[in-house]
């Protein structure tokens, strides 16, 4: 699934968002750390899968069980989990994550800020290749961030770039206008990654029908509207990986298929589990359940460009209205936390110990319709993605705790594909998404939910609240600290109070394996590192 400033922003997603996936909490199998405590990317540590043996077992072909098919390879254009995750094969950035959200250097083999917050520079690796075996220059990074910059996107570079220089042949230096602290870590998203120079001499259109980038893998076939196949990339920059010769995604639109494929061997792992299925998977005598926590949060989304959710009153009673706790229970079977604020607790500047939400009180919730437009009650339409059955339970007791306060919901389920077209023409009254961060930084997610003039305009909602918005670009020039931490929190106790959105609660990222599946690295966006994958003999 989540996630992923931004003007943008922007994951995991929800965040991406729309997983999300999901948070800090304890994993369903174990972990067993190979990483040195540096944080080597070559050493990356797998967050729930067996560690590798001495003799890796290279070779084969890992099928991989997808809910939507890839549609495009653009990075600079792209937010949708679809995309990102498999863009995230081909393109890699400067800096990325580990698997515990670490901030460590990735095709740079090292950065300096200066102390004024001004000027970034980088050093590449050396021998550093793109999957065609040409040399990875400065040259070719500041194409792709100029790139960024000029194409903006829903990722789009949020901080004043004042230049982009290659000093040499191996050296980034970005000087920005102003201070903005969240550069460093939004340079980890996927939509940051490096491509060649000019496209390697292609036009746009054909260079992202067969992409080029540093990646562990190299797209072989693809169909945007059924399967990718990736091979391996033979100048990948990590030595020896990836192991695998082939990786495959395939179109399983359907929860319960997805299982019944892991369970019967069709597919190597399943990038969705349904919650209610984790527990027979981790117990299977085939399966397993690789987990993480995770930089997501489930919500319910509130269009306030229709009339009835404008209304602040009515936002508040319908959250008075759900027993949040209730619902996570029901639906997650102990594998999230109840919700109470906007940030997932594995984000820094989460309050969630702090911030008073409203908690479930129906006579509350009535009386606060009543000081509303509609003191009476309204009919509305509650929008969710089919095949998803999590959601259309979520779905159900929502339907139920606004019928409790005179608010009559029907529920409306389309395919994922229409579903993400209704809410991207705000063509929605309410509906279920996850909202998620694309880096371990708060404002990944406050950008992307409160910026009324972003890409998604507050995720979709058109919330415009001045005080958010001043409070955003304060945290955003604030260096780390006890005063970035009280703007947040600040933040976050407003929308708490106007639930433009109303957080669901934390899932934990479950993926479902086969148990000869060993390396498999979740990392917290809900995206996984697939270099380190070998299948064993079961």
């Amino acid at each position: 699934m989540a996630n992923r400033s931004r003007q943008q922003k922007k994951s995991v997603l929800v965040i991406s968002l729309f997983l999300i996936l999901v948070l800090a909490l304890a994993g369903c199998s174990t972990s067993k750390p190979d990483a040195s405590a540096s944080g080597s990317p070559s050493q990356s540590e797998p967050a729930s899968t067996e560690g590798a043996s001495t003799q890796p077992a290279a070779g084969g072909t890992f099928t991989y069980a997808r809910a939507a098919s890839v549609t495009s390879f653009d990075l600079h254009n792209q937010i949708t989990a679809n995309n990102a995750f498999a863009i995230d094969k081909v393109f890699e950035p400067l800096v990325a994550f580990d698997n515990e959200g670490k901030l460590v250097d990735w095709l740079a083999a090292s950065h300096e800020i200066s102390s004024d917050g001004l000027t970034y520079t980088f050093v590449l690796r050396d021998g550093l290749k793109f999957s065609n075996g040409t040399d990875v220059t400065a040259q070719d990074a500041v194409f792709s961030l100029q790139r960024h910059l000029d194409v903006g996107g829903p990722l789009a570079i949020s901080a004043k770039v004042d230049s982009l220089t290659a000093q040499d042949n191996k050296t980034l230096v970005i000087k920005l206008q102003t201070p903005y602290t969240p550069f460093i870590t939004e340079l980890s998203n996927f939509s940051n990654g490096i491509l060649p120079k000019d496209f390697g001499g292609k036009t746009e259109e054909e260079f992202f029908k067969n992409p080029i980038g540093t990646g562990p893998f190299v797209v072989k076939s693809w169909d945007p509207a059924g399967d990718l196949t990736f091979e391996k990339n033979t100048h990948y920059w990590q030595q020896g990986k990836p192991y695998l010769d082939e990786l495959v995604y395939k179109l399983v639109n359907d929860d319960s298929q997805a299982i019944n494929q892991l369970k019967a061997g069709e597919v190597d792992a399943i990038e969705t589990v349904a919650l209610q299925n984790a527990s027979e998977l981790k117990q299977g005598s085939d399966t397993t359940v690789a987990t993480n926590g995770s930089w997501v949060t489930e919500q319910l989304f509130l269009n306030t460009l229709d009339e009835h959710f404008s209304d602040v009153h009515v936002r508040r009673a319908l959250a008075l209205s759900i027993d949040r706790e209730g619902l996570t229970n029901a639906v997650t079977f102990g594998l999230a936390k109840a919700a109470t604020s906007l940030l997932p607790p594995a984000i820094p500047y989460n309050a969630n110990d702090t911030v008073k939400s409203l908690t479930f009180n129906t006579e509350e919730a009535k009386a606060e319709l009543a000081k509303s437009k509609f003191p009476n009650g309204f009919s509305t339409t509650l929008l969710i993605a089919s095949g998803n059955s999590s959601r259309a339970q979520e779905a159900q007791i929502i339907q139920a705790a606004g019928k409790a306060i005179g608010i009559d919901i029907k529920i409306e389920s389309v395919e994922l594909a229409a579903f993400r077209e209704r809410f991207f023409k705000y063509n929605f009254s309410a509906m279920i998404n996850s909202g998620q961060a694309d880096s371990p930084e708060a404002n990944s997610i406050l950008a992307f939910q409160t910026d009324p003039d972003g890409f998604s305009k507050s995720y979709w909602t058109h919330y415009t609240n001045d005080e958010v918005t001043k409070l955003l670009r304060e945290g955003q020039q604030t260096p780390d600290g006890d005063g970035r931490a009280q703007i947040y929190t600040k933040l976050q106790q407003i929308l708490a109070d106007e639930v433009p959105y109303i957080p669901l609660f934390y899932p934990e990222i479950l993926i479902g394996v086969r148990s000869n599946v060993q390396g498999l690295v979740v990392l917290p966006n809900n995206s996984v590192r697939f270099q380190d994958v070998q299948l064993k003999g079961e």
